[in-house]
């Protein structure tokens, strides 16, 4: 199962694909789109260009991608919901399930602590995609909420076969 991950924002949007198999993670690629424009219905279309781009690229068949949580600033708030739904879209151009995960829930799977730091989540990819030299943090939550959602997957299938 390939699996995209997307941590959303107005000015970057992080990427991170990996394979989910019975041997484990396999890393696929990361990335960054860096919005350009400065006004803010043309950096939603860059975002939604540059996730057709990735999603044609790579081919992943499951996209997973983080909860709006209420920021301090409404306008802030208003401004990363957009840009998840720009990227909600482009994945749902190519026909791909979308799912959701909290911030808690993606630092809980990925490090084994809800209240995690950015710095930590980052290091943990590293460590379980085997990712060697720099790794920028928007990848890396993107990749994150690659492995959160691979964790749930894997738990949801354990649990059928329970039953």
């Amino acid at each position: 199962m390939r699996i995209l991950g997307i941590d959303p924002g107005s000015r970057i949007t992080g990427y991170g694909i990996i394979e989910d198999s019975p041997r484990g993670y396999r890393y696929i690629a990361s990335g960054c789109i860096r919005i350009q424009a400065d006004y803010f219905p043309d950096r939603l279309k860059q975002i939604f260009d540059g996730l057709v781009e990735v999603v044609e690229r790579y081919h992943p068949e499951q996209m997973a991608i983080e909860q709006v949580f209420m920021h301090k600033n409404a306008d802030s708030a208003l401004k990363l919901g957009q840009a998840r739904g720009a990227a909600i879209c482009a994945v749902q151009t190519a026909g791909l399930p979308v799912f959701e995960y909290a911030a808690r829930q993606i630092k809980q799977a990925v490090v084994g602590k809800g209240s995690a730091e950015k710095t930590q989540v980052q290091h943990m990819v590293k460590i379980l995609l085997n990712i060697q030299g720099e790794l920028q943090i928007d990848a890396s939550d993107a990749l994150g909420i690659s492995i959160c959602h691979a964790h749930y997957q894997q738990t949801a299938l354990r649990l059928g076969a329970l039953r």
